[in-house]
């Protein structure tokens, strides 16, 4: 993926001509994720208000609708973005009446709007929701109300409403009795004004209301919003090819990603790039204002922390956001004490390509390349390969086994043992299976890796995954193994569940299973069921008495000294010092040797992956350079620490020299590029401008180097202080010389025409 830009910073070298590459522009620029608060509406132009609707279009936020607490409105203001003022915007014809809870949407070069709530609610009459359709066209300013015949959807108000190929989607809202969950299109284009009700199959959402709309890779989500006793705060997708909903289901995987927002409506949901953004909405009975954002790759919800000098919106409900270029504006809503607004707020999203650390190191596991140990597993001894790097860097307990393997290979050097073997008799090789993509990925789907198997089954599995998880040290899986037993015990499932505890003797799990049976809402049911016939005598005995019992103190869930470590946090570790022992390959710099792991290279970098899959260099030694540039020692430091756990933080003149670093090595994605590139343009200070001087002469980057040396003149004063302006060589010197010569020869010029023009005008 690149992120597109002005011509700026170009390089020398020649990359293949399909390699899109960035380019650098020299801001100002927006800090990303910032909240930046927006002129308000005055109240001459449009009244504070809620239950409106906003599109954008070209450079322009449209508000139509809403009220102001008094009564529904019909005006339709504008906002431009790139001159942040407000206006009315220039209309024609009958606009719609005046309305709340409708919808808009934007196709081609105009906005549609449907439905919603007409009346006066300040004398409470003829209220009634309505299913009417009116064009605004952004050119002419004109409205236009549609007529069609034949079958239309019910009236409604508090829907959905999407754009695909050129229709019109209604999803769900509210009849003035009823709860919805039906479907129609309409074509936006062309003759055909029919309206279409459509059949959906899957997961369908429930009935529901005050919900927001997405859509992103040809799918409409929906999240939460108003559903009675139903209310979830599940995530929907709508497939429209397929016509298929979908819930996306990730509370069964382990990998300790925060949960969902909190079941909510009047909120907001847009897309931006591969993620979905909700804000505010009122979650039982709370206006919180924290940022939400959806990975649609990951499937992962995260809460995006604001920029510090952010000025973040308060809590709102009913409010509604668009995207402009890169931003969101979210304008208007209910604040505390049922206040509408009229505050514009813009937040700054961040359009990273995604961390692929993860990926590549479970697809060089998939893959089984360049694998340098097998675990003997189970009493049959399976064999299941794997490398050496990421089992000593995530498990201390196998990284000792693995030690322990060396040294007995080591004194029997005369014997073929090229590939290292460990034996782990006590484990069960699925369980270990999953330990090990866990390992890889920092994350298990029990589900997932096995699609044939009982449920049931999975539990037991997972019951041996806790065990070796234990067993290894491995404090984080741990407490994820302990999460998902908990969650996924059932009264089907909690007998065989207690039957494997007691036998693996994992006191705890078998204390939440006994527990879990003598309440009082599940003993009956699960005491006159079959499998209890046929539990063993002990445990039966055990569970009459336990229910005979006045409640007992029970062992408490295990406390954890830490929440564990992350892939990243280990791997951090195995790069700066835990991995010294483990290093298999030699990169020289500059004549200076480093240390690092084959596998590692292989997984995040093609370059390597072919060279080591065609040929291993001789002595295991591989000279570094980024095409005829060598890079400095700070900034290779800085590739591996990227390689190694994604890390992307550096300074400028490192970023310099790694600017094009992802299509000499191959990366997966341009990720660290776009780092690069945002931290060269918004960076570049007069403190570090002798580094970037530097970087830019030694790797020919005429433009960054033209860029520094203009950034010294305009700050000489201050640069010439510099320790580090004694410590550059001759020719930089000279160089700044010329630049600051030809600097005053150009204010000399501008003084010289200028004394020209005054004699002139005094002549005359």
């Amino acid at each position: 993926m690149a992120i597109a830009g002005p011509p700026g910073l170009e390089f020398d070298h020649n990359w293949p001509e399909s390699a899109e590459c960035l380019t650098l522009d020299f801001g100002p620029f927006e800090t990303v994720h910032r909240w930046k608060c927006m002129p308000e509406c005055d109240e001459f132009v449009g009244a504070r208000r809620s239950k409106h609707t906003v599109v954008a279009y070209k450079d322009a936020i449209y508000v139509f609708g809403g009220d102001n607490g008094k009564w529904m409105l019909n005006d339709l203001l504008r906002f431009d973005v790139k001159e942040k003022s407000w206006g009315r915007a220039f209309s024609t014809g009958s606009p719609p009446a005046p309305r709340y809870h409708h919808s808009a949407v934007v196709h081609e070069s105009s906005m549609f709007v449907f439905g919603g709530f007409t009346g006066d609610i300040h004398s409470n009459s003829n209220l009634k929701n309505q299913n009417d359709l009116f064009e605004y066209r952004f050119q002419t300013g004109q409205w236009i109300e549609w007529k069609f015949t034949g079958r239309a959807p019910v009236p409604r108000s508090a829907h959905g409403a999407a754009v695909y190929e050129g229709k019109l989607w209604i999803f769900a809202g509210y009849d003035g009795n009823f709860r919805l969950n039906d479907m129609w299109t309409i074509p936006l284009g062309g003759d055909n004004r029919l309206w279409e009700e459509i059949s959906q199959t899957g997961d369908c959402p429930p009935t529901c209301c005050n919900f927001p709309v997405a859509v992103a890779r040809d799918s409409m989500y929906v999240f939460s919003g108003q559903s009675g006793a139903k209310i979830t705060n599940s995530l929907f997708y709508f497939t429209f090819k397929d016509r298929c909903w979908t819930r996306i289901s990730t509370e069964h995987i382990l990998r300790g990603a925060p949960p969902p927002p909190t079941r909510r409506y009047g909120h907001t949901m847009i897309a931006f790039d591969r993620h979905l953004y909700v804000f505010g909405g009122a979650a039982d009975s709370t206006l919180p204002n924290d940022l939400h954002c959806f990975d649609l790759d990951s499937q992962t919800w995260s809460v995006i922390q604001p920029a510090p000098d952010s000025q973040v919106p308060s809590g709102r409900l009913f409010h509604a956001a668009a995207v402009v270029g890169d931003a969101m504006y979210v304008f208007g809503g209910t604040v505390d004490n049922n206040v509408r607004s009229g505050e514009m707020y813009r937040f700054q999203f961040s359009s990273y390509p995604k961390c692929t650390l993860h990926d590549d190191f479970g697809k060089l596991l998939e893959s089984q390349q360049f694998t340098d140990v097998d675990f003997l597993v189970g009493p049959e001894e399976q064999r299941i390969p794997a490398h050496v790097v990421f089992v000593a860097a995530r498990s201390q307990y196998l990284r000792n086994r693995i030690r322990q393997a060396m040294e007995a290979r080591d004194k029997h050097l005369e014997k073929e043992m090229p590939t290292l073997e460990v034996k782990l008799q006590d484990a069960v090789p699925e369980a270990f299976e999953m330990v090990l993509n866990y390992i890889y990925t920092d994350r298990i789907d029990p589900y997932h890796c096995k699609k044939d198997q009982n449920p049931n089954k999975i539990v037991l599995i997972m019951m041996d995954v806790y065990r070796l998880a234990v067993q290894c040290h491995m404090r984080r899986l741990e407490q994820l193994c302990v999460q998902y037993l908990e969650a996924t015990i059932n009264h089907r499932n909690v007998l065989v569940a207690l039957c494997n505890a007691a036998n693996l003797k994992l006191f705890f799990i078998k204390e939440f299973c006994l527990k879990f049976i003598v309440r009082e809402s599940n003993y009956n049911q699960i005491v006159m069921s079959k499998e209890f016939e046929m539990l063993d005598k002990p445990l039966m005995v055990e569970i009459i008495r336990r229910k005979q019992m006045p409640p007992m103190r029970s062992l408490q869930e295990p406390q954890f000294e830490s929440s564990g470590t992350t892939l990243e946090q280990d791997m951090e570790q195995f790069l700066k010092s835990v991995g010294q022992d483990f290093c298999d390959i030699t990169l020289m710099l500059d004549g200076s040797p480093i240390r690092a792991h084959k596998a590692v290279l292989a997984a995040r970098c093609s370059y390597f992956e072919a060279m080591f899959r065609s040929f291993m260099p001789e002595n295991s030694m591989v000279q570094i350079a980024i095409g005829e540039m060598i890079p400095s020692q700070q900034s290779f430091d800085s590739l591996l620490r990227y390689i190694y756990y994604g890390d992307v933080d550096m300074p400028p003149e490192d970023s310099l020299y790694l600017f094009s670093a992802p299509y000499f090595y191959g990366f997966t994605n341009n990720r660290l590029q776009a780092f690069c590139k945002q931290n060269l343009e918004m960076n570049v200070t007069f403190e570090n401008v002798i580094q970037i001087l530097e970087a830019a002469d030694r790797i020919q980057a005429t433009d960054m180097k033209k860029y520094a040396l203009n950034l010294i003149v305009h700050h000489f004063p201050k640069v010439a202080q510099l320790p580090k302006m004694r410590c550059l060589s001759r020719d930089l010197l000279l160089d700044i010389l010329e630049a600051l010569a030809e600097d005053m020869s150009d204010s000399k010029l501008c003084h010289d025409m200028s004394s020209i023009s005054l004699s002139t005008s005094d002549s005359g």
